[in-house]
């Protein structure tokens, strides 16, 4: 018994691809975006009078 195999649609196929390219991108540019999201949080929690605080409160302590 021989099975028909039927090839998709090239057109089709090539939509789809372009679409996930499409996908591809604004997830790449949603990673830059976070990346310097994150890298302004960290720079803001350096710089923070909180953190100051907790950095010599725990260079006093003796331990």
């Amino acid at each position: 018994m021989t099975q028909n195999i039927s090839l998709p649609n090239p057109e089709k196929v090539e939509q789809t691809v372009t679409k996930m390219r499409d996908v591809c991108h604004q997830f790449d540019n949603l990673n830059l975006a976070l990346d310097e999201l994150i890298a302004q949080i960290e720079l803001d929690i350096r710089n923070s009078p909180l953190t100051a605080y907790r950095e010599e409160k725990k260079h006093r302590s003796p331990n």
